[in-house]
C-alpha cells in the first residue's frame, strides 16, 4: 500500500501549525476520503483536485484512496491545501519522485484546470515554515513577492500544478523570489492644512510622541477629522519587525497589494459608525477573522462620530486597549490577533452639532445621552482630551504660517528616541507601553510632581489608571522637552490634557 507525505501550514490567526498531508492507495472500491477535521471548503477539495490532475494531464488513481491530514484534531479551513493534496496523491501513485517534497511546504487552490490561485496568509505560512525547520515553501506566482519578504527559507513560485510536476521531475526550474524592492512612502495630508486649533495640534503631537490615545470633542467644521487624519504622518516608519507584523495580519486578511506587500506606514483604519462588532473587534462562524482593530495594529484606529457607534460596540475594544491582543473564541478553537494601535475618537458635543452653544436646542439630557455612550471605562484608557474650539477669524490664520509635518515629525521622532533608548532593557518601545507598576516605582516622578495626583486621587478627578495615564504622559512632555525626568510642569500639563469636565 504505497503512502506519500507532502507539508503545508494551518493557519489560527497569525500563527501557523505545520500540517503532514498523507495519501494511501489501498484495496477496496475506488474513492476519496479525507480525514483530519477539514472544514467544508476544504471537503471540496477532492473533486478540485481530481478535476486539476486530470487536466494536467496526470491519471488520478482509480482505487480506494484515503487522505489525512495531521494533527488530526486540528481543525483545518481553506483550499491553500489542494497543491500539497495533489503531489500527495500523485506521489503515491508514482507518477512523481518524492525526493524534492521532503521537507517542502506547498501551498495553493487549484482551479479545475490546474492554475494555482493566490490564497490569503502567505506571509504567517513562511514565518511558520522557517521557524520549524523546513527548508523550501512553494507559493502561487501572485503571493511570490510577499512570500518572498521572509528571510532563512527558499521561496519558489509556481502558476499551475503542470509546471510543479515538471519541477518535481527536475525538467524546470520554479521562480524564485524576487529581490524586495524599495517602493515610495505614500502622501500624506501635511499637517499645515489645518486652520488654527494650537491646543489641538500641540495635543496631536503628544499623541504621537508616546503612542497615547485622544479624544477630539467639538462641533462640525472645527478640524476633528482632518487632524486625526495626519497622525499617521507623524508616526515613524516602522522596522522590519512591526512591518513583518503589520504585513502579516493584512495576509489574513487578504488586502495585501501585489505590489507593494510589506507594510511600511503606519497604517490608518476608519470604520463608518454602522460597522458590527464582529467587523470592528474579528469574529467568523468558524475561526474567526481579523477586525478593523487588527488591521490597525501599530497604527491609528480612527472612530469619527463616535457617538454614532453603538455603546456595545466601543466597550468592545476596552480589553484591546490594556492588552495590546484580541482573543477570538469560537468552538474550533481560540484565535489571537494583535491589536496595538492608537484609538482616537471624534465626536460632536450633541446630536445636533450646532457651531456655538447658543444656537444648541439640545436639553442638558439630551446632551448627557449622547456623550454617555462614551462609557466611564473607555474614557479612563484614553489618555487626551481635547476640546475643539471654533473658528472665529480666519485672516490670522491665513497671516500665519503654520508647522508642516515634517517639522513636527523630527521632534516626535527624537522623543520617541529618547523614550526607546529609556526602556530598551525592558522591551517598551513608546511611553504609553510602560505599565503602571513601573511608572509608580523607579521611574517615578519627584515628591512634588506626584503630590498633584494624590490631590486628584483623593477628590475623585483620577481613579487609579487615569494616575498611570497622567505619569506617562509626563514622561512624554518631557521627552518633546529634552528633559531627564518629568516635574511638577509635566505631571500638570499632563493633568490638564486629560481634563474632562467638557465632557
Amino acid at each position: 500500500m504505497p503512502i506519500a507525505r507532502t507539508w503545508s501550514i494551518a493557519l489560527f490567526g497569525v500563527c501557523g501549525i505545520p500540517v503532514e498531508i498523507e495519501a494511501d492507495i489501498g484495496v477496496g472500491l475506488p474513492g476519496t476520503t479525507l480525514v483530519g477535521l477539514p472544514d467544508p471548503g476544504l471537503r471540496e477539495a477532492k473533486d478540485r483536485v481530481r478535476s486539476a490532475v486530470r487536466n494536467s494531464r496526470c491519471d488520478w488513481p482509480n482505487r480506494k484512496l484515503t487522505l489525512g491530514l495531521s494533527p488530526a484534531n486540528l481543525p483545518k479551513v481553506g483550499s491553500a491545501y489542494d497543491l500539497g493534496i495533489a503531489l500527495a496523491v500523485l506521489a503515491a501513485a508514482g507518477t512523481v519522485p518524492e525526493g524534492k517534497l521532503a521537507g517542502t511546504v506547498l501551498l495553493g487552490e487549484l482551479s479545475l484546470d490546474g492554475r494555482i490561485r493566490p490564497v490569503r496568509g502567505v506571509l504567517p505560512s513562511v514565518l511558520c515554515a522557517r521557524d520549524h525547520g523546513l527548508r523550501r515553501i512553494v507559493v502561487p506566482n501572485d503571493t511570490l513577492a510577499e512570500a518572498g519578504l521572509v528571510d532563512g527559507v527558499e521561496v519558489l513560485g509556481a502558476g499551475s500544478l503542470a509546471e510543479v510536476l515538471a519541477w518535481c521531475r527536475g525538467a524546470v526550474a520554479l521562480r524564485p523570489a524576487p529581490e524586495p524592492r524599495a517602493h515610495a512612502a505614500p502622501t500624506v495630508a501635511d499637517l499645515a492644512d489645518v486652520t488654527g486649533q494650537p491646543e489641538a495640534r500641540w495635543a496631536l503631537e503628544v499623541a504621537a510622541a508616546g503612542g497615547h490615545h485622544i479624544l477630539f470633542l467639538g462641533p462640525s467644521g472645527t478640524g476633528k477629522s482632518m487632524l486625526a487624519r495626519r497622525l499617521p504622518g507623524l508616526l515613524p516608519p516602522l522596522s522590519i519587525d512591526e512591518a513583518l507584523e503589520v504585513t502579516a495580519v493584512h495576509s489574513v486578511d487578504g488586502s495585501l497589494s501585489p505590489d507593494a506587500p510589506l507594510v511600511r506606514t503606519p497604517p490608518f483604519i476608519a470604520p463608518h459608525h454602522s460597522i458590527s462588532i464582529a467587523a470592528l473587534v474579528g469574529g467568523g462562524a468558524r475561526l474567526a477573522a481579523p477586525g478593523a482593530i487588527s488591521k490597525a495594529h501599530r497604527g491609528v484606529l480612527f472612530l469619527d462620530e463616535s457617538c454614532e457607534f453603538g455603546a456595545n460596540s466601543l466597550d468592545s475594544l476596552r480589553t484591546a486597549l490594556e492588552e495590546g491582543e484580541v482573543r477570538l473564541a469560537r468552538a474550533r478553537g481560540v484565535v489571537t490577533y494583535p491589536a496595538r494601535f492608537q484609538l482616537v475618537l471624534a465626536t460632536n458635543p450633541c446630536p445636533c452639532a450646532s457651531p456655538t452653544e447658543s444656537d444648541c436646542t439640545c436639553s442638558a439630557m439630551t446632551r448627557r445621552r449622547y456623550l454617555g455612550k462614551l462609557s466611564g471605562p473607555l474614557l479612563d484608557r484614553v489618555d487626551i482630551s481635547v476640546q475643539m474650539r471654533p473658528v472665529t477669524t480666519m485672516h490670522a490664520h491665513l497671516a500665519e504660517r503654520p508647522e508642516s509635518t515634517a517639522t513636527v515629525r523630527e521632534r516626535v521622532v527624537a522623543a520617541r528616541g529618547r523614550a526607546r533608548q529609556r526602556w530598551a532593557e525592558h522591551g517598551w518601545l513608546t511611553n504609553a507601553d510602560v505599565p503602571g507598576p513601573r511608572l509608580r516605582t523607579t521611574a517615578a516622578p519627584d515628591r512634588d510632581a506626584t503630590a498633584l495626583l494624590d490631590r486628584g486621587l483623593q477628590r475623585g478627578f483620577l481613579t487609579a489608571r487615569g494616575a498611570d495615564k497622567c505619569l506617562r504622559l509626563a514622561w512624554t512632555l518631557a521627552d518633546l522637552a529634552g528633559r531627564s525626568r518629568p516635574g511638577v510642569d509635566e505631571v500638570a500639563a499632563a493633568m490638564d490634557l486629560r481634563d474632562r469636565t467638557a465632557i
